[in-house]
């Protein structure tokens, strides 16, 4: 494990310390599970990060992690009761109790504990066949510059700019177009219904552009579509840690749980989507199909009324999602 993967890891972790500071079983149980699934989803991210994997998850991804030794036997057994956590968690009907609470703080930390170890590079050392004493009592070498005319201090200053200048046009185009071009692929496919092909542009996108939200949405909303909704909520999770305020992964999470029939928790998503972006029509009208489920008819209108006619518009307080297409023609992603 190397220093970049160490600190990158660490970022990912460092995302959900605000949520594990939450961790209490006297909070409302929709609350507690919403901390609990984020936390969950940063662990996965930071052991992504250690093996160098973007599609493992679960068990799988804590035996890779323990294969190649980036993680010991006891933090694996940790991790491997909070993975079991989060997939009781999966259950709407499932209340988190202390021991869940207790088994997610216990692998944060270990897993936390495991990161802190800094990779220094040893120093080096001169070759066997040289004796120290030469080493050490070498004489220096004396450069000497050639003679003839120097150039002016301007017309040094000025190639040197030049010369940044082509490296970072150069960077921009080889690594910020390469990013749009795998995401755009990932599009285009994702519309021609090419869905292996879809997966692996939005996972290569998701590498080269980490801070991007939108690779991970498009693959929650594919996972979604054939109602794995484990993947949606990893690829969502992974989505709010690279922008936490991103409101389309915002609208998405709300979608994956309003499917659910998690309504509550839902909720609190569709509102952080619309205080995200207030123009979003389509949060709006979900989020008023969300409060009419809760019977909370009066603030439900008043959304729905604000989104104007929409797929949204056909919700009412006895309609319950089964599937994958209960909770309407959910919005494209722009």
């Amino acid at each position: 494990m190397n220093t970049y993967e160490q600190r990158t890891a660490r970022a990912a972790l460092d995302a959900a310390r605000p949520a594990v500071a939450r961790l209490d079983s006297s909070r409302g149980p929709e609350d507690l599970a919403a901390d609990l699934i984020e936390t969950w989803g940063a662990v996965e991210a930071a052991l992504r990060t250690l093996v160098g994997s973007t599609v493992l998850t679960g068990q799988p991804l804590i035996r890779e992690a323990r294969q190649r030794q980036v993680i010991n036997f006891d933090q694996a057994n940790s991790l491997a009761e909070f993975q079991a956590v989060h997939d009781r968690l999966q259950d709407t009907s499932y209340r988190a109790d202390d021991t869940d609470v207790n088994s997610a703080r216990n692998a944060f930390l270990k897993l936390d504990t495991a990161l802190m170890g800094d990779v220094v590079s040893a120093p080096r050392q001169p070759p066997r066949d040289i004796q120290p004493s030469v080493v050490e009592t070498a004489a220096p070498v004396e450069v000497v510059a050639p003679a003839g005319r120097t150039l002016p201090s301007w017309a040094i200053l000025g190639g040197a700019a030049v010369v940044l200048i082509l490296l970072i046009g150069g960077g921009f185009l080889l690594f910020g177009r390469r990013g749009s071009d795998s995401m755009q692929q990932g599009i285009d496919a994702y519309r021609r219904g090419q869905r292996e092909v879809a997966v692996s542009a939005f996972g290569r996108a998701a590498r080269e552009n980490p801070k991007s939200a939108l690779p991970h949405v498009y693959l929650a909303r594919m996972a979604r579509e054939v109602g794995n909704f484990t993947v949606a909520n990893q690829e969502l999770g992974l989505a709010l840690q690279a922008d936490p305020n991103n409101a389309i992964a915002l609208r998405e999470m709300g979608a994956n749980l309003l499917t659910q029939g998690n309504f509550e928790l839902a909720r609190r998503f569709y509102v952080r989507a619309v205080q995200a972006d207030p123009t979003d029509k389509n949060a709006q009208g979900y989020l008023g199909c969300t409060l009419m489920r809760l019977g909370r008819t009066t603030e439900a209108t008043n959304f729905l009324n604000r989104a104007g006619p929409g797929a949204w518009t056909n919700c009412t307080p006895a309609q319950t999602p089964s599937n994958g297409q209960a909770a309407g023609n959910l919005p494209p992603i722009p």
